[in-house]
């Protein structure tokens, strides 16, 4: 029986998927895979059952987001541990028995995570400190504008001097690749897309570990390009200042966040324009 379920949520992302479930079959340890397809257009269900047939599916009728997909996916799960891996990955083949077993001889962690770097060799820089409420105010509002405020902040949530060669102890590991015990992995159902990973490192209140040998290959973003995954961003944002910092503090953040929330709508407009003239004038 294997130790580890990976929960791969996807969404319209049926080539990447492919790529990420081949990656996987050649993992040095035996793996349960679930793949919960979010009721794609593009026949990412029908690839996996023709072609992995071996992947336990969860074909939906709607599309219950990250938070809600991976939900349905852990519940599936019967391995005392679960890997959440985004479809838009690679993994090396020693990289999830490394993770795991980082996690079962380190009690103290909440959960693992790997080295990320983008298709081009570049290092992305996961891990980082939780946001103060602070943070979300600044990073959510026009203030994001004055560099003086957000620029030290910035770098030191995210571990400026740290060039993720090396192991380390991080307060939040990224949602796109995270190694959990099963009982302490179901996110917040009140969530869609964004925060679980700062949801899940308040609630489990352990530090995780990024094991640098651990590596993945992450295209980032792949499913999350559009106006729409905007809108549920402040949604999210709010749900989470709520759920830590109180009613007030959330009704702050919608405040804030209102006149940053316009000008991205009036850039994605103006985007959906250009796109439409260009067509029209070819």
């Amino acid at each position: 029986m294997p130790e580890l379920a990976v929960v791969i949520v996807n969404y319209n992302t049926r080539d990447l998927l492919r790529a990420c479930l081949s990656a996987l079959q050649r993992s040095t340890i035996l793996l349960d895979i679930i793949v919960v397809d979010n009721q794609s257009a593009d026949g990412s269900a029908a690839m996996v059952a023709q072609d992995f047939p071996a992947v336990h599916l969860l074909a939906l009728e709607e599309n219950t987001w990250f938070c809600g997909g991976n939900n349905r996916g852990i519940a599936a799960a019967t391995a005392p541990y679960v890997l959440m891996l985004n479809p838009d990955t690679e993994i090396a083949p020693d990289a999830c028995e490394i993770m795991l077993r980082t996690l079962q001889d380190a009690p103290h962690l909440a959960g693992v995570t790997g080295h990320m770097v983008y298709p081009t060799g570049e290092v992305q820089r996961t891990g980082s400190r939780l946001p103060t409420y602070a943070d979300l105010l600044i990073e959510n509002s026009l203030l994001r504008l004055i560099p003086p405020l957000t620029e030290t902040r910035r770098l030191a949530r995210w571990y400026a001097d740290w060039g993720r060669d090396m192991d380390r102890d991080v307060e939040v590991a990224p949602g796109s690749c995270v190694l959990l015990r099963r009982a302490d992995a179901p996110l917040n159902g009140d969530l869609r897309l964004y925060f679980p990973e700062e949801d899940l490192a308040r609630r489990l209140n352990k530090p995780f570990r990024f094991v640098a040998a651990a590596h993945i290959v992450h295209h980032e973003k792949a499913a999350t390009r559009s106006w729409r995954a905007t809108h549920v961003y402040f949604d999210d944002l709010v749900i989470y200042g709520h759920t830590h910092h109180g009613r007030l503090a959330a009704g702050l953040l919608w405040l804030f966040s209102r006149p940053l929330y316009a000008v991205m709508g009036l850039a994605s407009q103006a985007r959906i324009y250009r796109s439409k003239m260009r067509s029209s004038a070819s």
